[in-house]
């Protein structure tokens, strides 16, 4: 298994093979935040959760830690995800006629809501980080590769490393402030020369990165409470979608054999019309509705859009008692005991 990045400066810096070759990583490493590194770091930990992880837990490895242990998570998420899809549609062959019908329809409903609700849990952090980053400057999904050098298990075992992958922000307390410096001193500070710039500071600050540290604290607090209240209203749209009756049309005749043209790109057609005919039933509600229900598509929806919109505006509000930081006036003189 080889993982590669490439850093802020699009130089290639590293990638992680097996538990034998691990160190390409000279140090902690700052990760662009693109698509394809979430992806990877991604693959790299599930693997680690169904592999390496467990086996170090079970046979009590001095070098398992907390990290690990919150990855493996990951596996029950999956298993129970693929649980709840399945529920139905794998006892319904043990039902009557008319009762299987019902449970393929509501189970095929609840493999589908299970796919929304996974994938708009995580694409509609976006609909928060992304313009916090773009008002403020501040990316708090921000990745890095930390390097752990663990203790030798075994007679002869030296350079042994594990690579884990973090966020900057990911500690409110202990944020990795370090790894956000240039190296060229002229430009040292530019990360933080940005970020004092649009959240209102000015430009050419004698000391940049302290002025702006306790604003992009509370900024990182507050996008990290508004993405979670986001998603999970955005998810539980997603569920709503799924469960809407024209999805069956799609369902019942869904075919993903792409060997077979003719069949998969019907399906695709169909798929396409069902999307737009569930949107518009759980936008305006069925026909037959009445009350609540015929407005519950728009409620739901309306809560989604609303937290993802406030969301951003309260991270993006930076109290006065931040960005008026400076007790002394420089500009009096003052006498030192």
């Amino acid at each position: 298994m080889i993982v590669g990045f490439k850093s802020n400066n699009n130089t290639f810096i590293g990638s992680a093979k097996d538990e034998a070759n691990k160190s390409l990583y000279a140090k902690d490493t700052l990760l662009e935040n693109t698509f394809n590194t979430r992806t990877r770091a991604n693959f790299d930990k599930f693997t680690n959760a169904l592999t390496i992880y467990p086996t170090k837990g079970l046979k009590g490895s001095k070098n398992a830690n907390f990290y690990e242990f919150l990855t493996m998570g990951m596996v029950p998420y999956a298993v129970g995800s693929l649980m709840l899809m399945s529920i139905f549609n794998s006892a319904n062959k043990h039902f009557s006629h008319f009762a299987r019908g019902k449970a393929n329809a509501i189970g095929k409903k609840m493999a589908l809501g299970v796919l929304f609700y996974g994938i708009l849990k995580s694409v509609t952090k976006l609909f928060v980080t992304a313009p916090v980053k773009w008002l403020t400057g501040v990316d708090t999904e921000l990745p890095y590769a930390k390097v752990n050098y663990e203790l030798p298990e075994y007679k002869g075992d030296s350079d042994i490393t594990s690579i884990e992958y973090h966020k900057v922000y990911e500690s409110k307390d202990f944020p990795r402030w370090d790894l956000l410096y240039k190296p060229d001193k002229e430009t040292r500070n530019e990360y933080y020369d940005n970020v004092a710039k649009k959240v209102g500071l000015g430009e050419n600050l004698h000391d940049s990165d302290q002025e702006v540290k306790p604003i992009i604290r509370e900024i990182a607090i507050k996008t990290d409470m508004a993405k979670m209240v986001s998603s999970y209203l955005w998810a539980a749209a997603g569920v709503c979608y799924a469960f809407q009756d024209p999805w069956l049309n799609y369902l019942n005749g869904a075919t993903l054999k792409f060997w077979k043209p003719k069949k998969f790109l019907h399906s695709l057609k169909i798929f396409k019309q069902s999307a737009v005919a569930s949107a518009k039933e759980f936008f305006y509600g069925p026909k037959y509705a009445k009350g609540i229900e015929k407005y519950a598509g728009k409620l739901i929806l309306g809560l989604a859009v609303a937290s993802s919109v406030l969301g951003v505006v309260n991270s993006v509000h930076v109290s006065n008692k931040n960005k008026n930081r400076d007790l002394i006036d420089s500009k009096r003189k003052y006498v030192v005991n």
